[in-house]
């Protein structure tokens, strides 16, 4: 059966959150000043990074809530005890600078248009439904998708089958009649793979599946380098220039 909805991540696959997060990080560090422990700010941008996924794993596997998972990222990036309300507003005056440099990518809007005649969209995105809301009405793309659900409101995250399977139940659709578009190979292509959809890979650095993963299940439709291919993989049609190779 044809493919009838895409089922899009939102960041890092048409919102730039790592561009976002560093030049917001950076600006922050011109107010607060650059921590004990750090030499230079690309180094301080580096960790905040690092800090970032390891934080999120742990959400993700359910070892903290979402404010705890923020909290202990800045601990750790501040090398120094703090009381949740310091951690709080350390984070809140971050974001702040980071939202400033919100952005989408430049081929999220015209892809989206380009589909919108002919699949339904909606949103998975392992974060909380307040924050992602937010963020796609700012950035004015918010009524493109008919449904977004999160993690935090689900209690369950990608790579997880049912995370998955509960979009493809809001949008009343199989999950073979569901593409799922993402920016990781792991939780994304692969995880929607693994649970009947069709996993297509947004691979914007051109790393190639990594090897450690034993290559791409059954399932994951293809690997794109950017929006614009993404219409002719849907279709099968690879003279859209869609890249159907994995490696």
């Amino acid at each position: 059966m044809a493919i009838r909805a895409v089922l899009w991540d939102i960041d890092d696959t048409i919102f730039d959150y790592a561009g976002a997060d560093r030049a917001g990080l950076r600006n922050h560090l011109r107010h607060e000043g650059l921590p004990d422990g750090y030499d230079t700010v690309g180094q301080a941008l580096d960790r905040w990074e690092e800090l970032t996924a390891l934080h999120w794993a742990r959400f993700a596997a359910g070892e903290c809530d979402f404010p705890g998972q923020r909290r202990d990222r800045v601990r750790d990036f501040l090398g120094r005890a703090l009381t949740d309300e310091e951690a709080d507003a350390y984070f809140a005056r971050h974001v702040a600078h980071y939202e400033a440099a919100w952005a989408l990518f430049p081929d999220a809007v015209p892809v989206l248009d380009l589909l919108a005649g002919e699949y339904r969209h909606a949103v998975l995105s392992n974060s909380a439904f307040e924050h992602q809301d937010r963020k796609l009405r700012t950035l004015g793309v918010r009524d493109r998708f008919e449904a977004l659900l999160c993690a935090v409101e689900l209690g369950v995250s990608k790579p997880e089958a049912a995370a998955f399977h509960a979009a493809c139940d809001v949008l009343g659709l199989a999950p073979h009649e569901v593409a799922y578009v993402g920016n990781e190979p792991d939780i994304d292509a692969r995880g929607a793979a693994d649970a009947g959809l069709h996993g297509i890979w947004l691979d914007r650095l051109r790393i190639g599946w990594p090897p450690e993963l034993g290559g791409p299940p059954r399932g994951v439709r293809g690997r794109i380098t950017g929006l614009a291919e993404l219409p002719g993989l849907l279709r099968g049609d690879t003279r859209f220039g869609a890249v159907t190779g994995i490696g």
